[in-house]
């Protein structure tokens, strides 16, 4: 299994020329996913604009689209305390399912959340979420989809780094390298391997519950 998952993830560490060939594209990875947000209240969403997904950008002008139904808002983003962070500020007027897109300003990278429900004020919080089931919200938000394909949440990719469907990982191993992945495998001279996210130990966990589901268990 070890050899298997080594061999797996080698294939991520491109050099940046290969890398390159497939033009200006950006990662976006959002810093603390809510499982909800209530309507009418504020909503701060942090995120992440990485170029090839690895070298933050400064700069932008990024802006969060957000529908359900009939109703849309768009709110442009701000930058942040660090190189490549910005905020911005989401109020959903109603509750519902909300799919909030994030536009980086960076060519047409962009990522669109997995379904987000907004609660109306004062109801009842919903039932927790399964690991699972939060990691696949996290894959896409993370910004693992830029790069990997898993079919339990996207088709496309630009297949920078090995599809993942299917894929199993020794859990201790997956921690490990999620939590640190150049310390995993420290990639060779003038190339590199995937960015470290600066995961929190509770995504970390919910990742690898996601990533060592079938795919009809992590499509549920």
């Amino acid at each position: 299994m070890r050899a298997t998952t080594l061999r797996l993830l080698l294939l991520a560490l491109l050099p940046l020329s290969l890398v390159a060939a497939f033009g200006g594209w950006a990662a976006i990875t959002v810093e603390d996913l809510p499982d909800y947000v209530v309507a009418r209240q504020p909503l701060d969403l942090s995120f992440m604009v990485r170029q090839h997904g690895v070298r933050p950008l400064s700069g932008l002008n990024p802006t969060v689209e957000a529908k359900s139904g009939s109703h849309e808002l768009t709110v442009a983003a701000v930058p942040g305390r660090e190189t490549g962070q910005y905020t911005a500020r989401l109020t959903v007027p109603e509750p519902g399912r909300w799919t909030i897109t994030i536009h980086s300003g960076f060519g047409k990278s962009d990522v669109t959340l997995l379904p987000l429900p907004a609660l109306a004020p004062g109801a009842p919080a919903p039932a927790a979420l399964s690991d699972a089931e939060r990691g696949r919200r996290l894959f896409v938000a993370k910004g693992c989809v830029t790069c990997h394909l898993h079919r339990a949440v996207n088709e496309t990719s630009v297949a920078v780094g090995p599809e993942l469907t299917g894929r199993r990982f020794a859990p201790e191993y997956l921690a490990r390298f999620l939590a640190d992945p150049a310390a995993v495998i420290p990639p060779p001279a003038g190339e590199f391997g995937m960015p470290n996210l600066h995961l929190k130990p509770a995504e970390i966990a919910a990742l690898s519950a996601f990533l060592n589901t079938t795919g009809q268990e992590a499509s549920r």
